[in-house]
């Protein structure tokens, strides 16, 4: 049982702030969201998007008519893209402060809602910028009022403390992580969903199952951290080729939307570790790379390294993808093969070679993992110890 596994002694942090509202129809909210801006004498709003998910899925059109119904005045950014840059969020914020913007509604996946939060912390620090805060050159304490109207089921920013943005002159896409950008509102709801192709549908979800795999793995994990881990694998499990069969079935949009902001919880509590830090080097190279492909080519190899460590955790989560565990540390390589065989079924047959990367790239993509702002935290979180020979293995065990 995992259960042996944990410490009770340890007094361990539980953590969930954002009010979620979760289902069909929740973009009707946007009207009671926008009354609560109101009603804290919000009047002017920036609104950070991609270049057209928020219009393509009618979410713009609901939150556009709930603004100007209240009388909050907004002005648009609507240039992130995948993998966003400090460029891009000091743009945004440079709009947004000539604006007079008091708060930020993003609207799309990780991406916008990412830069979404970092201009919201610009905002209530406007000597900073982007870079400075990346690099770690202050620790924010405040941030406007954030909004997040989720547009993806895999991250898990809409209910979390995390953002991510990349700085492309060094290759680093780091990770911050504060109180003061838990949205106050997020609103998840499958029908916005329900255009995502097939292969996101299957690189947004695979992130999840990266976030509560990692979660339930650190040094960190606690048992809130792994229950959510179970429920949020067998529910990409059961619903994930559903979805992908059927981009409109709302039910199976519905519980990976679910599983994804159970897996935001899990990660917000138990943290990260080997897989994020190492598909971070990945994408800040490569910004194409969808993040979530990268984590699913990375996963086989870290869960091989980290089994005879959290086998008994391991087996008991993975049981859906991966039947017959037993939690025996010795069974790393029958983790890693039904892992490859699962990730295969749902549609990732990439490696890093395919990719684009060759062994002469991995001693790059090391150094970045170590030198990156942020990753070696998240490398200190594993279960076994991250030393470059390790994380030069994972990726080896990866092309």
């Amino acid at each position: 049982m995992w259960e042996n596994q944990i410490d009770i002694h340890k007094v361990m942090e539980i953590r969930s702030r954002t009010t979620v509202y979760l289902g069909v129809g929740a973009i009707q909210k946007a009207k009671d969201i926008a009354a609560a801006l109101a009603a804290k004498n919000i009047s002017k709003a920036v609104i950070i998007t991609g270049k057209s998910s928020h219009i393509k899925t009618g979410a713009w059109d609901v939150v556009k008519k709930a603004l100007e119904e209240t009388g909050i005045e907004y002005v648009l950014y609507s240039k992130i893209t995948p993998n966003p840059t400090v460029d891009q969020v000091d743009e945004a914020t440079k709009e947004a402060l000539a604006f007079g913007a008091q708060a930020v509604i993003a609207i799309g996946g990780g991406s916008p809602i990412d830069a979404g939060k970092s201009v919201a912390i610009l905002l209530a620090y406007p000597d900073k910028t982007a870079r400075d805060l990346y690099q770690f050159t202050f620790s924010p304490e405040e941030a406007v009022p954030i909004v997040a109207i989720n547009l993806t089921h895999g991250t898990g920013t809409e209910a979390d403390r995390f953002a991510v943005v990349t700085i492309p002159e060094k290759e680093y896409k780091p990770a911050i992580a504060y109180d003061c950008i838990y949205p106050l509102y997020a609103i998840d709801d499958p029908a916005l969903m329900t255009m995502l192709p097939p292969d996101q549908t299957v690189y947004v979800s695979v992130d999840a199952v990266n976030h509560v795999i990692e979660a339930a793995t650190t040094i960190n994990a606690n048992p809130f951290a792994i229950s959510l881990a179970r429920e949020t694998i067998q529910l990409v499990h059961d619903y994930l080729l559903e979805a992908k069969r059927d981009p409109q079935d709302l039910k199976a949009r519905y519980f990976l939307l679910y599983a994804s902001l159970l897996a935001g919880i899990s990660f917000d509590n138990g943290l990260l570790h080997f897989t994020h830090a190492l598909e971070h080097p990945l994408s800040g190279v490569k910004p194409e790379l969808t993040h979530g492909l990268g984590l699913g080519i990375l996963l086989p190899a870290v869960v091989q390294q980290i089994y005879p460590a959290r086998a008994q955790v391991l087996a008991d989560i993975l049981a859906p993808l991966v039947p017959g565990l037993t939690g025996d540390p010795g069974e790393a390589a029958k983790a890693y093969d039904g892992l490859k065989k699962w990730l295969q079924e749902v549609g990732i047959n990439g490696s890093l070679a395919s990719e684009g990367f060759t062994e002469k790239d991995l001693d790059k993509l090391t150094q970045l993992a170590f030198e990156t702002p942020s990753l070696d935290a998240l490398l200190s979180m594993a279960p076994v110890p991250a030393t470059k020979e390790t994380v030069w293995q994972i990726y080896k065990n990866s092309l």
